[in-house]
């Protein structure tokens, strides 16, 4: 799937893309977005957990400067109708509406597939995503509360879905 916006690409992701990928997450993972920053060991360890098709990316001018992952929460049959999302956007593209078109653009791979709910978690001390979700047309679902003890203070889990 490729969607091309201005000067925005959105395709799956692939091996070329390790590298980028992990500096990403360096650099937006961190304990005001995550209960604990997220670092990987190597590109095989980044590899083994997150392979070539299972992100969408977003290119600017040809630079990475996004990704919605996606995967089935379970190995179940039962809950093969499912996709835990997580999305991150380079600081310097947030505000910009990259973020939106990925998600959009994984809605419209997800019902291709047919995907029937999105879901995703996010940390109640960031507002920012929080919001972001809610424009989106996720919904809270469930609250995991005081679920994190992130820099002295507790933290809860919020589940988000979208039904297709």
């Amino acid at each position: 799937m490729k969607t091309r916006q201005e000067t925005v690409t959105i395709r799956f992701s692939e091996m070329k893309d390790a590298v980028s990928l992990m500096e990403l997450d360096e650099l937006v993972w961190d304990r005001n977005t995550a209960p604990e920053p997220l670092k990987w060991t190597s590109r095989d360890h980044y590899l083994l957990q997150c392979p070539p098709g299972t992100q969408l990316v977003a290119l600017y001018e040809e630079e990475l400067c996004g990704y919605v992952g996606f995967r089935a929460p379970t190995g179940l049959h039962s809950n093969r109708h499912v996709l835990e999302l997580n999305i991150a956007v380079h600081p310097s593209h947030q505000r910009r509406g990259i973020g939106k078109r990925l998600i959009e653009a994984v809605k419209e791979m997800a019902r291709a597939e047919g995907i029937t709910k999105l879901r995703l978690r996010v940390l109640s001390s960031n507002p920012g995503a929080l919001s972001f979700y809610k424009n989106c047309g996720f919904k809270e679902e469930g609250r995991l509360i005081q679920e994190f003890y992130v820099d002295g203070r507790y933290v809860d889990d919020i589940l988000m879905c979208y039904f297709l």
